[in-house]
């Protein structure tokens, strides 16, 4: 297979960007090659990229791959409109034979090359990032602001980490070795010894519907750079983006020399849930899954063949004992709860607040006050309804509305969720948040801040003392997990045994956000989503164990 690119034309091209990944890896400092401003990416570019979106609408999606038999899709945008693209639908009997196919070239490649033509698929999503912005807004449901960043440049971030992580991992054994072992009088023992990183297999990414990127950048680029090809299974209302993905990702690959096949795209006819089949195949040597925690649990239990990666449910907790800034905690809570209408992993839900109020620089604050600032704060972050519009985005799925509306009957409402009208999309589920007062002392095992409610759903959840809201904290976080904890204290020795809480039951901790960063949201290259070590997800991104696993060291000796 001819290459019209080369490795050293790669090299030359984006060694530099692998090495500041590298470096920015293990400093912790913030870094990104990805631009987050719309405006950075050429004065056409937003009108282009509308009209390459709005081109791909009412077409079929061929992407040349083996075994397609047939045409499926079905997304309708949570703004409204049908999109109307049709994908390629496998055999998979066909498909993951031909995906095997070009491993041994891939693997032969070496850490480097692998890494650098990672490298150049993300160069080209990233040149096309209002498109894929659009491809995420009418899939996610995201607003487009949030679409561009968080559907864009932060994907593209975190799809980049997990490549230098890659490298890194699998440049730790040299390739080689001259081995002595001296023997006194005698001559010593002397062997060559080669040393490869070999890949597990075929790969199942198992996509998602708000975050399709974002979230499935990690696990598909930590795998193709390890040497796996990679099958991707998009969620049916997300196929999108996912599909735009592959496409670049195919195209560079067979530019490269290699077979385009290392990466495809499997996509399901409606109601026919191809995951749990493809999950359990022999070819599938690695899976990574984001979503619900039923399903997350089946492929633990039941992909006994392959290393599943998950990130499934949990219950997100921020503690109020006392803050030195109580506009700005109320603020930055209010921007944490408003943001695409809660539908993300990370937004916190459980407000734990002592009954008799917590200190403040304004003074001591009751719980019923606390309350009813927080939510004001969002009442006033939201009333206007442009502004609403361009923070809140549209719920994702009925589902998501459905337990909105049933967070109403659990409890006293502190803050009524109101329907925002989108004047460009009025056919857009539109609605703010809902705030439910929930007393912690009531014993019921099935009190509703116990499980994820996901959404624009929060509980203002009143408990005995600090040290109650830690005791609740802490089960929580062993019994149904946590991507983010958030809290609010000026006592050293409150900081100090959150922070014992978090350590023990592997929750990542945020202290005193009262700024321009919240909770719910992550760095890449600095900041870890998730743990691994708690019932949330098995797995960090991004770190050394998230791409560990994906690859074995092969050793050859040889007599020198």
């Amino acid at each position: 297979m001819a290459a019209e690119l080369t490795v050293p034309q790669l090299s030359a091209k984006h060694r530099p960007t692998l090495d500041q990944a590298l470096s920015a890896i293990r400093s912790r400092a913030y870094w990104s090659p990805h631009p987050e401003h719309p405006k950075a990416y050429g004065e056409t570019a937003p009108a282009d990229g509308l009209a390459a979106f709005e081109a791909l609408r009412g077409t079929r999606f061929d992407l040349g791959q083996p075994g397609t038999d047939g045409w499926a899709g079905a997304e309708v945008s949570p703004y409204g409109p049908e999109l109307g693209v049709e994908y390629p639908h496998v055999d998979p009997d066909v498909l993951l034979p031909a995906m095997k196919a070009g491993m041994a070239a891939w693997r032969d490649a070496g850490p480097e090359a692998r890494a650098l033509v990672c490298i150049e698929i993300l160069s080209r999503i990233s040149a096309r990032t209002h498109e894929f912005a659009h491809a995420v807004m009418h899939t996610s449901g995201q607003a487009f602001m949030m679409a561009f960043q968080a559907g864009g440049p932060h994907a593209q971030d975190r799809g980049l980490e997990a490549v230098a992580y890659a490298y890194e991992e699998q440049t730790r054994v040299p390739g080689q070795a001259d081995w002595s072992k001296p023997q006194g009088k005698k001559d010593p023992l002397e062997l060559g010894k080669t040393f490869t990183a070999v890949p597990r297999g075929i790969a199942l990414m198992i996509g998602c519907n708000t975050f399709p990127t974002w979230n499935g950048y990690p696990g598909l680029f930590a795998s193709l750079a390890t040497g796996n090809p990679v099958l991707v299974k998009p969620h049916p209302r997300a196929v999108l983006p996912l599909a735009l993905t592959v496409q670049v990702a195919r195209e560079v690959l067979a530019e490269a020399g290699f077979d385009p096949n290392l990466v495809a795209l499997a996509v399901e006819r409606p109601g026919e849930g191809i995951a749990k089949d493809l999950a359990v195949r022999p070819e599938i040597k690695l899976i990574d899954y984001t979503g619900s925690t039923e399903f997350g649990d089946w492929l633990e239990a039941n992909a006994r063949q392959a290393q599943v990666y998950t990130e499934k449910a949990g219950v997100n907790t921020v503690v109020l004992d006392s803050t030195d800034n109580y506009k700005g905690m109320l603020a930055n809570l209010a921007f944490s709860l408003s943001l695409y209408s809660g539908q993300m992993c990370t937004t916190p839900q459980n407000l734990l607040i002592p009954r008799d109020g917590i200190a403040t620089d304004a003074g001591h604050k009751s719980y019923d006050e606390v309350v009813a600032d927080l939510a004001a704060s969002v009442g006033g972050l939201l009333g206007d309804d442009a502004r609403a519009n361009a923070l809140l985005g549209a719920l994702v799925n009925p589902d998501v509305k459905a337990r909105l509306e049933a967070a109403a009957g659990l409890g006293e409402v502190a803050l009524e969720s109101r329907e925002v009208a989108n004047p460009d999309f009025p056919d857009a589920v539109v609605r703010t948040p809902v705030m439910v007062k929930l007393d912690a002392a009531k014993p019921d095992p099935e009190a509703p801040f116990l499980s994820e409610c996901f959404g624009p759903v929060s509980f203002a959840v009143a408990v005995d003392s600090t040290q109650d809201a830690l005791d609740l904290l802490r089960r929580t976080v062993r019994e149904k997990g946590a991507m983010t904890v958030g809290a609010y204290t000026t006592s050293p020795d409150t900081e100090r045994a959150l922070e014992e809480v978090c350590l023990e039951e592997s929750a990542q901790l945020s202290l005193n956000l009262t700024g321009g960063v919240y909770v719910n949201q992550t760095a890449a290259f600095s900041d870890f989503h998730g743990s691994g070590g708690n019932p949330a997800a098995n797995a960090a991104l991004c770190d050394g164990a998230f791409v560990s696993n994906r690859f074995r060291v092969v050793e050859v000796r040889r007599q020198a």
